[in-house]
Order: structure tokens, then sequence, then C-alpha cells
């Protein structure tokens, strides 16, 4: 049994500005390894795009596409899957506003198609993203992205009860079965894991951590974080650029 678990957002959060983990933070992180405290990735991203964070912090367990897929010790626990029917309807919408769709699944994601916003948000990424619309035809798809900045009403109303959304940066919406999100894949883990009664914190930044925060016993903003997501903390640290995941532990006594 763990004396902790500790649940981490990336970016803005564990990644600094240039989507890499200090090395105080990793550091920090096989700390709490050796003293009986779990630390868990909480991402929109997908598994597929953080193996190498895994890898070099040593966390086998993860929460990723905002709950859509989740993996214990590294082995699967749950994965959704979105109807061919509602990627369908979803992406005829999309086309109808504009819009470029990326489907996602744990194994890699493709494009609807290219635009400025998809270009500038996976050049942020590193990510290589390439364009085939038929991928979720013959793909399982866990996870959209949609690539617009202003649209999250048309999106929600059209698809209220059916798919989540909500805005992970200025130029997407990420997108989810409807109820899943990062409380939910938490909920899976901690349930089939068997890690019930065992205090919880969550390091995050952003709106698609809010459900995170409600879920944790405790909380954590980054400085840089959205206010929402700060005035949900229980505590405020300093920025992903300035320690502030080491500051968070040590200022909750769960590294020296």
């Amino acid at each position: 049994m763990y004396d902790a678990i500790v649940f981490f957002d990336l970016d803005g959060t564990l990644f600094d500005d240039q989507k890499n983990v200090l090395p105080a933070s990793i550091n920090a992180i096989k700390q709490m390894s050796q003293h009986n405290i779990l630390s868990v990735i909480s991402t929109g991203r997908n598994i597929f795009e953080i193996q190498n964070v895994l890898d070099e912090t040593g966390i086998d367990s993860a929460v990723s596409a905002n709950g859509s897929y989740v993996q214990y010790q590294g082995q699967k626990l749950h994965q959704e899957v979105i109807d061919k029917t509602v990627l369908a309807d979803f992406t005829d919408f999309a086309n109808q506003e504009g819009d470029a769709v990326g489907y996602f699944n744990n194994r890699g994601f493709r494009l609807s198609e290219a635009n400025e916003l998809t270009t500038t948000n996976f050049k942020l990424l590193r990510l290589d993203a390439r364009v085939d619309p038929t991928f979720y035809e013959h793909e399982p798809i866990n996870f959209m992205n949609v690539f617009n900045t202003d649209k999250e009403a048309q999106y929600q109303e059209k698809f209220k009860g059916v798919l989540s959304l909500v805005r992970n940066n200025p130029r997407a919406l990420d997108t989810m079965k409807a109820g899943v999100s990062k409380r939910t894949g938490i909920e899976i883990l901690l349930d089939a894991a068997h890690l019930a009664n065992i205090h919880t914190y969550a390091f995050g930044d952003q709106l698609n951590d809010l459900q995170m925060f409600e879920m944790v016993d405790t909380p954590i903003a980054m400085a840089n974080g959205h206010d929402l997501a700060k005035q949900k903390a229980a505590y405020v640290t300093t920025s992903n650029m300035n320690n502030g995941i080491v500051n968070g532990l040590k200022h909750f006594n769960l590294i020296k």
C-alpha cells in the first residue's frame, strides 16, 4: 500500500516551456518512489506521446487522453472507444464548420486536414502530424481534437450527452466520450488497482484539470496556470519554469 499518490499533468505543469521535464522534477519523482509514494501521469496526451516521459521518470502508471486510456504498472486497465457513427457525425459537423479534426488512440493519430491551427499546435507538441481523413474508419478512436478558437458552445450543444468537449489550449478542444475526463480516469485507476483511502495530490494548470482537482484530496495549481485552476487549488506553487513541481512537493512534505 502506498503512503500517497501524486497525479501530474504534463503541458504547462511537469513539462517546462520546451516540453522537457526539469532534472529536479525527475529527481523528486524518483525520491518519492523510494519513499512509497506513487506518481501517475494525468494528461490530455495519449500514451504514444509520452513514452519518453515514462521512461525518463520511471513512472509506469498513467491517466491519458483525459481519462480515455488508463494504465497501471505498465498494463492497460481501461480504454474508451468512440462509436464510428459518432465519429462520422462529428467529422461531418466539423467539415461544415471548416474545422480540422485529429483522431487519436494509444498508438498514434491522424488529421482530417491540415491548416494553420494544426500546424502551430503540433509544432509546439513536437509531433509529426499526418493527414488521413479515413483513419477513424479502420482504427479504434478514444480521443479527438477539433481545431478552432471559439466554438465550444456550438459543439457542446450539437453533441450534448454524446461527447464531452473541453478547451485544452487556444487552438483546440479535447473531445472524449460523454462523461469521460481525468476525474473518471482517476476513479478507474484507484478502483481497479485497489488504491482507495490513500491521500491523493494533483498538479495541473488548465481547464481540463478542473475535474481532476475535484477528485483528489489536495489540488495544486501552477503559477502559470489558468485563473480558474488557481481558484480551485488548495495551493498555488511556482511556475513550470521555476521548479513548481519540486516546490509544491516540498510544501506538502512529500520530498525533503
